[in-house]
């Protein structure tokens, strides 16, 4: 099975930063949008941010202003900069990619913000 690959997650300091890094293969094609989404322990899993086709960003309500979404078509891949991070931000981060209503998923990359 074809499966995205995820790095950058680990553990850091309540106020400090990580840079996460998606990269899809090229064998999946016509992808029309990339995104993060996060699950705590015990929570349903929720999107964090998403960038679509046409330079259309999503962030949700509680990363605003602190989260950067960045993808680079071309090569498939996509990015986000977490700034100012809390220790509410600590959950598994999943990088998803969408082919023409095809999900595909990463094994998810874990950060833990400590206090």
């Amino acid at each position: 099975q074809v499966q995205l690959v995820e790095s950058g997650g680990g553990l850091v300091q309540a106020g400090g930063s990580l840079r996460l890094s998606c990269a899809a293969p090229i064998s999946i094609s016509n992808i029309r949008a990339m995104g993060w989404y996060r699950q705590a322990p015990g929570k349903q899993r929720e999107l964090v941010a998403v960038a679509k086709n046409r330079g259309i960003i999503i962030y949700a309500d509680s990363v605003k202003g602190r989260f950067t979404i960045s993808r680079d078509i071309a090569k498939n891949t996509v990015y986000l900069q977490m700034n100012s991070l809390k220790p509410e931000d600590t959950a598994i981060y999943y990088c998803n990619a969408d082919s023409l209503g095809m999900n595909f998923w990463g094994k998810g990359t874990l950060v833990t913000v400590s206090s």
